[in-house]
């Protein structure tokens, strides 16, 4: 199943299904999908950031295969710490991406609203989660100054707690949203009410399954009414550079979503 320019939005995947670097992954993807989301690191122990000659490569690739690329900018940077200092050094990694990944066609800059690693939000006081939008503005500021990139290309991910919550940020810079459907079936939130607030800010879609308390897996292991529900959304109201993509990560369930979402390609 090619669901390659099948659909009305752009259609992707990670560059992390083939158990290979990114450049094998997008050779392998380019005839498949319409839009890959490049999942980056860079910290001390671990770097997968792209060299100059691979980013060349890189654009050379979507230019002879009609692609995009969706970043997922690093998931060690803390937009909403209370330390300014780490927010500064989590401001600076998402700019070196930014920068690095300039001259590539994009859909979009993937970001995570986190106070640190493993912070429990949801734990938050009510004086906390003030002080958490405070820094996140203050971070999102930064950001903004620091790049000529529009603000509505930058996506904040819905995550495991209430989206409303950071809303306020969002809409006040005028970014962008990337709707993780996978999230929010994962977490038990309210799926359509979540689509009917915010697909029209939506730039990306996250799809992906829960299979043994797990996320991130094949599309065969959502909830088909779930599934339904965002492809009716995504049918009635075209955008035809939104990016669906399947966040998952190996061939096996690459290719079992792609037998799901047979059913949804329109014959002629």
């Amino acid at each position: 199943m090619i669901c390659k320019q099948q659909f009305p939005f752009r259609f992707g995947t990670s560059s992390y299904i083939i158990p290979a670097d990114i450049i094998p992954n997008v050779e392998f993807l380019k005839d498949k999908v319409d839009d890959i989301e490049l999942v980056l690191f860079e910290s001390d122990e671990f770097s997968n950031l792209p060299s100059p000659g691979d980013m060349q490569k890189l654009a050379e690739l979507a230019e002879a295969s009609a692609l995009t690329y969706s970043v997922h900018l690093p998931l060690d940077v803390y937009l909403g710490h209370p330390d300014r200092s780490e927010r500064e050094r989590s401001v600076g990694k998402c700019l070196r991406i930014i920068e690095l990944t300039r001259d590539l066609p994009k859909s979009a800059y993937v970001m995570h609203f986190e106070a640190g690693p493993g912070v429990d939000i949801n734990a938050f006081s009510a004086d906390e989660k003030r002080l958490f939008t405070e820094a996140l503005h203050d971070s999102i500021s930064m950001l903004l100054k620091g790049t000529a990139v529009p603000a509505s290309e930058f996506c904040a991910e819905n995550l495991n707690y209430p989206f409303e919550l950071v809303w306020p940020v969002v809409e006040a810079f005028g970014l962008s949203v990337t709707l993780d459907v996978g999230h929010l079936e994962f977490y038990g939130f309210p799926t359509a009410e979540y689509l009917e607030r915010y697909l029209p800010y939506a730039r990306v879609l996250h799809m992906h399954g829960t299979l043994e308390g797990k996320d991130h897996n094949s599309l065969s292991f959502m909830k088909p009414e779930a599934l339904d529900l965002v492809m009716k959304a995504l049918t009635d109201a075209p955008v035809q550079s939104r990016v669906f993509t399947l966040e998952i990560f190996s061939q096996e369930d690459f290719d079992s979503s792609c037998r799901v979402m047979e059913r949804f390609v329109l014959s002629d």
